[in-house]
């Protein structure tokens, strides 16, 4: 069963805190519901944002899609997954010092019967119910990094920590990153930008996932001008 697409306004900050009874706070919540409606007999608890190509707003669609969650009461762990253009410790105006490669790195150190035990290193925040893991330092290898057996025990950790686990991935057609992870992963979400993604982009980031065998849920198209219409929704 597939989501269906939201008009979402991407804005420049992040419209759950800050306008959170606008159009563009209603559509997320929409999303949220669409999402958890997607797969009644298998419930999508881990999730992962992309886009066509850079600059068409999966960071600050994710991040606002995971306070939706938190606000409605279940704990959140969001990822910063794009090991490349990390964004979410800017939305939140926290340290990237250590975050996701952090664990990758010391996980083999901390290990026991070939099981990372070390803590998962999360970037406080004053928001309830929502865990922040930002990327840590860049690698210079990410879609190894995102496709090792460590990012699975992450991932399998993660939902030990959390009711849902969101990813925010590196565009599908700059980087093989996304596809690797969309692997791992319960769903994935496309995010398009309206009047920048070409038909021709959304259809090949399309058939990329669907190579890898992802589970598409949907698209998130934001940027919609909403024109004189008389419901907004």
């Amino acid at each position: 069963m597939s989501v269906r697409a939201n008009q979402v306004s991407s804005g420049e900050n992040l419209v759950m805190l800050s306008d959170p009874r606008s159009p563009a706070a209603e559509a997320y919540r929409t999303l949220r519901t669409n999402i958890q409606f997607s797969s009644l007999d298998k419930p999508v608890r881990t999730l992962l944002v992309t886009s066509a190509r850079p600059n068409e707003g999966k960071s600050l669609a994710v991040a606002n899609l995971a306070l939706t969650f938190a606000q409605m009461g279940s704990t959140v762990a969001l990822v910063d997954a794009d090991l490349r253009r990390p964004a979410l410790h800017f939305l939140f105006g926290l340290s990237n010092e250590t975050g996701l490669t952090s664990f990758i790195l010391n996980a083999g150190k901390a290990s026991n019967n070939g099981k990372a035990t070390g803590q998962i290193p999360f970037t406080l925040s004053d928001i309830p119910n929502l865990k922040l893991l930002t990327s840590g330092p860049l690698p210079p290898n990410s879609a190894e990094v995102l496709g090792s057996s460590r990012m699975s025990e992450l991932i399998d950790r993660l939902k030990d920590e959390a009711d849902y686990v969101l990813f925010d991935a590196p565009p599908v057609l700059a980087l093989t990153d996304a596809a690797v992870l969309a692997t791992k992963v319960d769903g994935t979400l496309l995010v398009l930008k309206a009047g920048k993604t070409s038909r021709d982009d959304a259809r090949e980031a399309k058939e990329q996932l669907q190579k890898v065998r992802a589970n598409l849920l949907g698209v998130v198209l934001n940027e919609v001008k909403q024109g004189n219409a008389k419901y907004r929704y």
